[in-house]
């Protein structure tokens, strides 16, 4: 997920989005344990995202606190 895509989204989807990424961050570790991860670079790409995600939030969020 681009900068500008998450930029453009709004708190509320951005909440989502975040709760989605977390769920499959996890059946990520799930696999990995298990032996069954094919991609191994996504978990690197989906903790990018959160990151990304996180910090728009917050930014959002001073800006309405401003």
């Amino acid at each position: 997920m681009k900068i500008d895509e998450v930029r453009r989204l709004t708190p509320d989807q951005l909440s989502d989005q975040l709760i989605q990424l977390k769920k499959e961050q996890f059946n990520l570790r799930f696999q990995a344990a298990t032996g069954q991860m094919e991609k191994t670079h996504r978990v690197n790409e989906i903790r990018k995202d959160i990151a990304r995600i996180k910090t728009v939030l917050r930014g959002k969020a001073a800006a309405v606190a401003a």
